[in-house]
């Protein structure tokens, strides 16, 4: 269980609802939003509540930060909690950080392969209207954690910081971008080798030859690449500061040679992540269709911007035209007056519209030609049945197995014959809505939604059984296996379990139902 506190970089462009907005988006995918829970507010319904919360951080003047507390509650994958235990998880962080009693929204995110609540809170006190900022909030959701960790018996992750700052958001880019970072290459390929350079001379001849130089920027260094690229040398490592440095090299000496050369064995490019296959000719198709996107969008937007420019020159000239016919008139002096006034106000609304239609079809280009991230591109293609696409997701370095309610098989026969996914998660992991079950598929085994009703075990075993086969593995709680057995009974399907206990509860339920069938048919009918 990780608790992470989302801060704004601006405080003046921090808005609660755009924020509620944004959490209770389903983006065209219907496992995305779970459960909205709205806290110590008058209204039960989501905009009522918003514009509840924004009135009450408008009655405090004073306060000049973040008025918003944006906060991420997420579990391991395979961790999957009712929704009242959900509820208490989130009541108990709130009130070890302080806003018991303060004004919040929370939204349950499905459409990742880790659960996860999203909690917007107004820091602003409903009552006394003076705004609350946890102290050292950090140690406090480390607590937090280890403390629900225990009494939930969930899995235990790490909660002391380790990286912070820059190092933290190349570290969160690289994951949600799925492209490598400078800090990340420089670690990945030279980060032992300036740890074991004995001078600068050689910590210089290391950087040199990946394209790079360490240069001296305020109380620190940084470290550059051809292009101007530069990262805190901090930030790759703490070995590599400038007190450590100093101390174990003596004093900075600045390097001879530019960054690059002939004499460079590799340079940094913007490449995806270190993967277990190659994706060079995906990572090219994306390039390419992201250019052919941004000429159709610059096109588009020029098209538009002439057509504007078309409209106001001609309501321009239909004025002028109107002003000249006025001057001619023979009319007195008020009316011409009032004949110019009405001229100009016609002639402002016409600008005006022609700016709205102009505004709205920039927003719509933007909209329809908007470049993605290599990460979304690639979810993109996996859920349009692009099949390199979802093996380059599932080949991350950083991949982690469906667990929980699982059917598989130990041999593979072919896919799921299905249309498409609901969802395609950045891992890969394929969620289907089938019969009212949510189905997800990592490529290895099915994990069924604990919620699943009987027409929702019998569309999973039928997946199943097309993919892996007549004899199916089955691993989850007793209760899943007992509602397994029975599906597999009732519906007559021609699946084996290779777990003799179950394999056997399935036979009696089989035949029961056999039993049961017989003795309606042979009922004798009832003459009138």
């Amino acid at each position: 269980m990780i608790i992470k506190h989302v801060a704004m970089r601006s405080p003046r462009k921090s808005s609660f609802g755009d924020l509620a907005r944004y959490l209770s988006n389903p983006k065209d995918t219907s496992e995305r939003v779970g459960t909205i829970r709205i806290s110590h507010c008058h209204s039960d319904e989501l905009t009522d509540a918003t514009l509840e919360i924004m009135a009450t951080q408008a009655c405090n003047t004073r306060a000049r930060g973040d008025k918003t507390y944006h906060l991420i509650i997420s579990f391991r994958a395979g961790e999957y909690l009712p929704d009242d235990v959900l509820a208490a998880i989130e009541d108990r962080v709130c009130t070890g950080l302080g806003f018991a009693d303060h004004q919040r929204v929370s939204v349950v995110h499905h459409d990742t392969d880790n659960l996860h609540i999203h909690l917007a809170i107004n820091k602003i006190h409903p009552s006394r209207l003076t705004m609350h900022e946890p102290y050292l909030a950090y140690r406090i959701m480390a607590d937090l954690c280890e403390a629900i960790e225990l009494d939930y018996q969930l899995a235990p992750d790490h909660h002391q910081t380790r990286k912070r700052g820059a190092a933290s958001r190349a570290e969160d880019m690289e994951r949600a971008a799925g492209i490598e970072s400078l800090q990340g290459w420089i670690k990945r390929e030279c980060l032992p080798q300036l740890q074991r350079a004995a001078s600068w001379t050689a910590l210089h001849d290391v950087l040199h030859s990946h394209g790079l130089r360490l240069c001296e920027r305020g109380n620190g260094f940084i470290i550059q690449n051809s292009d101007g690229l530069a990262v805190k040398a901090s930030s790759v490592s703490r070995d590599l500061s400038k007190v450590k440095l100093v101390t174990r090299l003596g004093a900075f000496q600045t390097p001879v040679q530019p960054p690059g050369g002939a004499n460079a064995a590799r340079t940094y490019q913007r490449q995806p992540l270190p993967s277990k296959i190659d994706t060079s000719g995906l990572y090219a198709r994306y390039k390419a269709e992201q250019q052919h996107q941004a000429s159709l969008r610059t096109a588009a937007l020029r098209a538009a911007r002439e057509q504007r420019n078309r409209a106001i020159d001609l309501a321009k000239t239909k004025a002028r035209l109107k002003r000249s016919a006025i001057k001619i008139l023979g009319s007195g002096r008020l009316t011409k007056k009032l004949l110019y006034a009405q001229t100009h106000q016609t002639l402002l609304a016409e600008l005006a519209t022609a700016q709205e239609r102009y505004q709205r079809e920039r927003g719509a280009i933007s909209e329809l030609h908007r470049p993605c991230e290599w990460q979304e591109w690639l979810q993109q293609q996996a859920k349009a049945g692009d099949k390199e696409a979802l093996l380059a997701l599932r080949a991350n370095l950083a991949w982690q197995a469906l667990n929980g309610n699982i059917v598989t098989g130990k041999k593979r026969y072919n896919d799921i014959s299905i249309k498409r996914p609901d969802h395609v998660t950045k891992k890969g992991t394929l969620i289907y809505r089938k019969a009212d079950a949510t189905i997800r598929d990592d490529g290895d085994k099915l994990r069924i939604a604990t919620d699943a009703n009987m027409e929702g075990l019998i569309a999973a075993l039928k997946m199943a059984s097309q993919r892996y086969g007549q004899t199916l593995t089955v691993a989850g709680s007793e209760t899943f296996k007992e509602n397994i057995a029975q599906a597999a009974a009732v519906a007559k399907l021609t699946v084996r379990f290779d777990d003799p206990i179950l394999e056997r509860r399935r036979l009696a339920l089989l035949s029961s139902q056999h039993q049961k069938d017989t003795s309606t048919n042979r009922a004798p009918h009832t003459r009138r």
